[in-house]
């Protein structure tokens, strides 16, 4: 699995990257175009799998973006969709208990009231 974190700046009407500890960069005309040149940088730099991208401003002028290439993407997909179903109904599980929970909270009269 390989993680690639970069620091963008915009200069004029282009972005530029460099890799926060490493030697790749890259720069691009817009935002879109910069993350698909980090991801291929990314991609060339070796690693091979499921490639994830984010890209988050920090300033209208600055932005830090991640390319995340293998990892647990790769281990739901060997799975394939039999193993999504069981995780997608485990994670809707909580929802409903807590659920039920504030409704008893609601229900109940605490005892309390406003100008007691």
């Amino acid at each position: 699995m390989g993680v690639y974190t970069f620091v963008c700046k915009k200069s004029g009407d282009s972005w530029s990257a460099k890799q926060h500890s490493g030697d790749l960069e890259a720069s691009g005309d817009s935002t879109f175009d910069l993350q698909r040149k980090l991801v291929q940088s990314a991609l060339n730099s070796g690693d091979s799998g499921a490639v994830q991208s984010s890209f988050s401003y920090i300033t209208p002028s600055s932005a830090v973006a991640q390319v995340i290439i293998g990892g647990a993407v790769v281990a739901a997909a060997a799975g394939g969709a039999a193993a999504a179903a069981p995780a997608a109904a485990a994670a809707e599980a909580p929802k409903e208990e807590k659920k039920e929970e504030k409704e008893e909270e609601s229900d109940e009269d605490m005892g309390l009231g406003l100008f007691d």
